[in-house]
């Protein structure tokens, strides 16, 4: 077991080292991104990298709080599924109802592995490999899909 401080030193040295192995990496559109922080210019809609003791998982995460407007953008989500799909080359599980750790109500869409330990330093290439692919695909199929949002930005 870990301590809160160590545990929190181990996260952020993983995600520090996972940073500085993907700055060199430009985006789909050619730009710097910031990967572990992904801008989707869009409120509410969020590319999440998670990792602990058990699992690591990505994400595309919907977080608006109006359930209605939440769906609205599911559906979209849901009309894009082919070409999300063509992006990833592999299928992911789709969440209408889910919640967050703190219990709020979210829509996600999401792949994980398992059993990955971010604790363990061994397994931080496993977890880069995991990562790097997955959230690269989503950038790509980022760059042509948040256009179909366009009438939903407002919400």
């Amino acid at each position: 077991m870990y301590s809160k401080a160590e545990a929190a030193q181990l996260r952020q040295a993983f995600w520090t080292t996972f940073g500085q192995y993907m700055a060199p990496v430009p985006s789909a559109e050619g730009i710097p991104t910031n990967w572990i922080n992904y801008k989707t210019g869009l409120k509410h809609v969020y590319f999440r990298m998670q990792a602990d003791n058990r699992r690591a998982s990505i994400s595309i995460e919907l977080t608006q709080p109006d359930a209605g407007v939440r769906e609205l953008f599911f559906e979209q989500f849901q009309e894009l599924k082919t070409l999300l799909q063509e992006a990833l080359g592999e299928p992911w599980r789709w969440e209408l109802h889910a919640t967050d750790t703190n219990g709020l109500p979210l829509s996600r869409i999401y792949t994980e592995m398992q059993p990955i330990n971010l604790f363990n330093r061994e397994d931080w290439p496993t977890l880069i490999s995991f990562f790097k692919p997955r959230i690269m695909a989503l950038d790509e199929f980022w760059s042509g899909a948040q256009y179909a949002f366009e009438g939903l930005r407002d919400s």
